[in-house]
């Protein structure tokens, strides 16, 4: 599992903006071996944050960047319950 963060900046993103951005993620996921399980979005601080089983931090990235360009700051690999 991987969680990878985007900060957009206060007032940079809302929540329908990143429904649209999350279906050119889907459409392209399996081309890279991952599967984005959910995402959450603090639009007052501009953060968006997903959670994906991948092979690796990389096809997170690739995944991200094929889509829409929008490149993670942060991907961190992590384990259910930590």
């Amino acid at each position: 599992l991987f969680l990878n963060i985007h900060q957009l900046g206060a007032g940079n993103v809302t929540a329908e903006a990143v429904a649209d951005v999350r279906e050119k993620d889907l459409a392209v996921q399996k081309r890279y071996g991952v599967y984005f399980i959910n995402y959450w979005v603090d639009e007052k601080a501009g953060v968006e944050m997903c959670l994906s089983e991948a092979k690796n931090a990389k096809s997170v990235v690739h995944t991200h960047k094929e889509a829409h360009g929008l490149i993670p700051v942060k991907v961190t690999k992590v384990k259910q319950g930590e």
